[in-house]
């Protein structure tokens, strides 16, 4: 019995190690900027929250540079927020809100992926 706990301990830490909590990063979104809550992340499942500040609708897209897919949310209403999740392979990404202008005024960042 005591080698059953035993090995339970030792084990639990692996259990862990195994599957990390997913990368989370908010962006801040006003008018007209964007403003991110980290500027580098670990590869591997991540969290986008878009948190509306502003008084326009705005929305999400984000690539990886030199990719063609395109993931993004939809139109996030003034005073909400909305999480996209996904796997970021390494690389920098673009993000910016597609919203006429937006982008053209100032709501664009950058998120760099590390291995």
């Amino acid at each position: 019995m005591k080698l059953a706990v035993a090995a339970a301990i030792l084990l639990a830490p692996l259990v862990h190690a195994a599957s990390p909590a997913p990368a989370q990063v908010q962006v801040v979104a006003r008018e007209y900027s964007f403003a991110l809550s980290r500027l580098h992340v670990k590869a591997g499942s991540a969290v986008i929250e878009l948190a509306n500040f502003g008084q326009d609708p705005h929305d999400l897209r984000l690539q990886r540079v030199g990719a063609r897919h395109v993931a993004g949310l939809g139109v996030v209403a003034p005073g909400q927020r909305a999480d996209l999740s996904l796997r970021l392979a390494p690389g920098r990404y673009s993000l910016w809100c597609s919203i006429a202008n937006h982008r053209q005024l100032g709501m664009h960042a950058v998120l760099v992926v590390t291995r």
